[in-house]
Formats: C-alpha cells, structure tokens, sequence
C-alpha cells in the first residue's frame, strides 16, 4: 500500500484546515530527555542567573547536503546572502513561496565550500529537496531525523549541547582550561576536549551568552559528564522538556509557522511529494483564532523578523514577492504580558495555573475588534507571568498599548469564525520582540 501524501490527507478531510484543525491539541515538547529535572521553575532562572544545559541531540532534524550545486540549490530556494556566508558560518535559513509567505525556517551552517548542514523542523529540508530533485542538481542528501522518528531507533548521528547564562563563560574556562578562541555570533570555533574535537558554535535559544556544542555521538556522553561535572559548583541546571520549550517566547523567536504550500496549484506536485504522516500534515492548528483559509495562517518573513536576513542582490524563488511585501503594511511580532489576575482567574480557574504552554493561535482584540494573533504563549516564572509572542496591526505595536487575549477553543467548522462563544478575556499589555533586553541589544551585536 503506497504511503499516503500531504495532498490525499487534504483531499480526503476536504480542506488543509479541515485536515490540521484540532482544538486542545497537546503542545509539542522535545522527545527522549526528561520533562523536568530540577522543575520548571528553577530550570527557567537557571539561563537568567546562574547556568542552563539543554540537550537538543534528539528532536532535530538533520540534513546534509553536498555537491557541486548545493550553495546553487540553496541560493535559489533561499532568501539568504550566500555571497557573505562564511565556511563555519550558520544562518537562520530562510525559504519562502513564490507569494512570499514563509515554508519554515531553519539553521544553516556551512562546514565547506559546497557542503552543508540544515537542522531543525524538517519542513525546510523537504522543500530544499525537493526542489533539487524536481531540477536535477547535482548535489547529494543525508538526513537524520529525529529521535523520536528515526527507523528502527538508534542514537543520533550528532549531540548538541547548549551552555546558557550569566556563568556560561566561567564553566567554558572550567571544561576547557581557558576562554575559548573570540568567537563571532552564529559563527562556530573548534574545540578539543580530553582529544575529542567537536565544534563550538556561539548561540543559544535562551538570548543569553553561551555556546551549542556540536559533535559526534561517540563522545555525547563523555562531553555531557565533562559540563555536569565542572558545573555542579557553578550551580549548573539541567534543563528539562518543558522549560525548553519556552525560550523562544523571552528571545522572539516563532517555533513552526504554517508552511505558505496548502493551496498554490503549482505545489500540487510537492503536495504530492511530501508524505502525510509529517511535519506539513500533522502540526496542530486550534485556539480563539479561526478561518476555515489556510491562507489567513500564512506568514511573511517580514512579520517574523527575518527581513534584515533577506538578500535581493541574487535571484531566487519568492524574491519579487518579497520585494513587493517590503513596503507593504504588515503586522508587527510583538510580545504580550498577560495580566497576573487574570491569569489566575481564566488559566489557573482562581489558583496559579502552573506550567502554561500553547502554540494555539488566539485572537488578541482591542476595541476595533481582532488586532492580532498569537502565535506561542508560555509561563516565564522570571518574568512572574505568561508571556505571548504575537502577531499584530502596526496601529496596536506601541509598546504599552493594552489589549485583550480571547482564551478559548473555537469548535471549528459549523460554527461561524467570529460567533462569540463566551470565552474569557484575558487583559494584555504590548511589549517589544525580543522581550528579554540581552536579546533584543547585546545578543547578535556582533553577528
């Protein structure tokens, strides 16, 4: 029996958003480590004011890509300077449509002239793929999925380790025996430690100072017992699943937009191409916000805040919908402080509601109706609230301008779109993205 596409799974439910709607889905969180180790709380602080190791060996996807065509196929499907890319370089990889409305995002590094590695959610790697494959390039792939979804099991081919917060660099001279080489962001240096060489790439999800280490599985272990070791004095916490997930909502990152490819008649043979069982056929949509238009789901670059990392001096797949986009109005990435009380009230039904996470999308109102959409929202217990990283209209982007999160599941179809369902409110209070200033001001200072 052939295994079922994107494209069946579509047409069998009827539409992308009947296929994808799934109200009170479960949030993802990563596979295989721990859910907590020293409890959320404490694992949060950790990158704040001490020492955070978090392990992203087993819920990326790797793929890499070599050959004579790869910066060519990269290029080309890409919205990336590949003119100033660095070999030991990696770059928040940026792949759009035709119309310009995002696939997905992903980490890039380049390890030579023309091969690289692209890790994270592998709705990037499918595009690159497949557009390489449609067209022939000469350029061959390798991928290692995640743990999670490896056949048969086994262990990565690669560990990462990050090393987050205001200590990080005094346990790099612990582990090492010194500083490690100056180090541009988003830039990797090699590192040998005990005579097992890996690298050290300079970034971290929490917008703190720190590292991800990246090397062989072989010395996972070894190098994971190095950094539990010479951080135990440090205060050094292991952070778990649920903590991990809630950087990106303090650092201004967006986990996992829509892919822009539901509905464009000339993806109909990549819809065909990608399997059902995916990333593209299985990622969740739910919350206040609803369309029964996938394309009301869709994002720009620009909205994310990837428009500093878009090249118009090459031509590539998308470039004059963009360049048409850049001067267009659009909504601003925004983050939400959400009302302690009400918090309480709606989430924690009176009581504090613990852990909160949701990558629900929820209307955010003020008086002209819907402003905005939220796109993640988690519990930032330094903060001492729910934080909410949140599509907005320009006219509602000022910081402090107060507005109103609607905290509910919308059934979907049958009922109408904007049927008021009763759902409480929750008041709100804009704030930029990054919300955390490390991240906003020092973080990429010297990318």
């Amino acid at each position: 029996m052939a295994t079922p596409s994107l494209q069946d799974g579509i047409d069998k439910a009827g539409s992308p958003i009947r296929l994808l709607w799934k109200p009170n889905a479960e949030p993802w969180t990563p596979e295989v480590v721990e859910r907590e180790y020293a409890g959320w709380r404490q694992e949060q602080a950790a990158w704040h004011e001490g020492i955070a190791l978090l392990n992203l060996s087993h819920h990326m996807y790797d793929m890499w890509i070599e050959g004579p065509d790869a910066t060519r196929v990269l290029a080309e499907y890409g919205a990336n300077n590949f003119e100033k890319f660095a070999v030991g370089q990696a770059k928040q990889y940026v792949p759009v449509t035709r119309d310009g409305k995002i696939v997905t995002d992903g980490i890039l590094a380049r390890h030579a002239e023309n091969k690289y590695l692209l890790s994270g959610v592998p709705a990037s790697q499918h595009w690159v793929r497949y557009h390489s494959e449609k067209a022939g390039y000469d350029v061959a792939f390798e991928t290692d999925p995640s743990s999670a979804f490896r056949p048969g099991g086994g262990d990565p081919k690669l560990f990462r380790y990050q090393i987050q917060g205001p200590q990080a660099l005094d346990l790099m001279e612990k582990v090492f025996g010194g500083p490690l080489p100056q180090t541009k962001f988003f830039h990797a240096t090699p590192v040998t430690l005990d005579g097992r060489s890996f690298e050290a790439l300079r970034h971290g999800m929490a917008g703190q100072a720190g590292y991800e280490f990246i090397g062989p599985w072989e010395h996972a272990a070894y190098v994971h017992e190095a950094f539990l070791k010479a951080g135990e004095p440090l205060g050094l916490v292991q952070v778990g699943a649920l903590a991990y997930t809630t950087p990106s909502v303090e650092s201004g990152w967006i986990p996992s937009p829509v892919p822009g490819i539901y509905t464009d008649p000339e993806l109909a043979d990549y819809r065909a191409w990608l399997p059902l069982f995916g990333i593209e056929g299985k990622r969740p949509l739910s919350g206040s916000f609803f369309s029964p238009d996938i394309e009301d789901y869709y994002v720009s670059p620009y909205e994310l805040g990837y428009g500093k990392l878009i090249h118009f001096g090459h031509d590539f797949h998308g470039r004059d919908a963009l360049l048409k986009a850049r001067d267009e109005p659009r909504r601003t990435k925004v983050t939400l402080v959400l009302d302690v009380d009400d918090v309480r009230r709606v989430v924690g039904e009176g009581q504090d509601p613990g852990f909160v996470l949701t990558y629900a999308r929820h209307r955010v109102e003020a008086s002209a109706g819907l402003v905005g959409v939220t796109m993640q929202t988690a519990s930032i217990d330094p903060v001492g609230t729910v934080l909410a990283q949140t599509l907005i209209d320009p006219a509602h982007a000022t910081p402090g301008t107060e507005v109103n999160v609607v905290w509910g599941e919308h059934p979907g179809f049958g009922t109408e779109p904007e049927a008021d369902l009763g759902f409480p409110r929750i008041r709100a209070t804009v704030q930029p993205s990054p919300y955390d200033w490390h991240a906003r001001t020092e973080y990429r200072r010297d990318a």
